[in-house]
């Protein structure tokens, strides 16, 4: 797909093909990309614009790069497709969560196995009957560098819900349709969602429909689960662990890569 509206640059972006990684870590907040960043060989400052800032470096001799999304899916739709045209293919969301399911605790991390579509950016790109599904490369390399983390004993798998109103989620009695979200709300838990999030889901669907490995790993803050039983629930905002787990799993997934394009030269 050509790029729109500006002939040599992506219009939001402002890249061009050769200007990024293959493997790209995606976060929402624009302030936490330098940090991401600093766990990179050779990290150096691209180009910020909006709500996208982005940085590049290398893990293993291998060019990589951060970019901010923003909130939500509109946002991250624009990164991921101008992202893809300048031939990024492997995408990992580092981002932030409130839990849902009472066995997950404020500092755990959660590795998304597939998203709840409670948001609209994906209803343009697929039915909403298509799953929206992490890759399961992308999910192994997420499981294998948490397993040999800091928090081994303190990570989830499993089904992430993703929204387009924070407040729908956080203050859901106050909205006209409180009986719609409340309901539902319920019955994801009795599911067993983990954790809610507003990107993950259109990640997931992108990937699908524009042939591209997608994963998402996520840092809980806290969870209104927990709060409403009584139970314990406490804060923890560092996320720090989530972000080494993703530079990991980023390292593991180009070294496998690398040995399946040795295996197929010797054959």
């Amino acid at each position: 797909m050509s790029t729109v509206y500006s002939p040599n640059e992506e219009f939001h972006l402002k890249i061009k093909a050769g200007d990024v990684g293959k493997y790209v870590i995606l976060c929402g907040d624009p302030g936490r990309c330098e940090s991401i960043a600093g766990h990179f060989d050779e990290p150096v400052f691209l180009c910020s614009n909006r709500e996208y800032t982005i940085y590049n470096g290398k893990l293993g001799g291998e060019p990589v790069t951060v970019c901010s999304t923003g909130i939500g899916g509109p946002s991250t739709a624009i990164a991921v497709e101008e992202l893809i045209h300048c031939g990024s293919h492997t995408f990992i969301r580092m981002g932030t969560s409130g839990g849902m399911d009472p066995d997950v605790m404020g500092g755990d991390v959660v590795i998304g196995t597939g998203a709840i579509r409670m948001e609209g950016t994906t209803r343009e790109y697929a039915p909403i009957e298509f799953p929206a599904v992490a890759n399961y490369e992308v999910v192994n390399a997420l499981i294998e560098a948490a397993e040999a983390s800091d928090r081994k004993d303190h990570y989830h798998v499993g089904v992430l819900q993703c929204k387009d109103s924070f407040y729908g989620q956080h203050d859901p009695a106050s909205m006209p349709v409180s009986y719609e979200l409340e309901q539902k709300w319920e019955a994801w838990v009795r599911c067993g969602a983990l954790a809610s999030e507003m990107e993950s889901a259109c990640l997931f669907i992108l990937g699908a429909v524009r042939k591209v490995r997608t994963g998402s790993i996520m840092t809980v803050f806290a969870n209104q689960t927990r709060r409403r039983l009584g139970l314990e629930d406490p804060q923890e905002y560092s996320t720090e662990p989530g972000i080494r787990i993703a530079v990991q799993a980023l390292r593991n997934l180009i070294e496998k890569d690398r040995k399946k394009e040795a295996n197929k030269s010797e054959q």
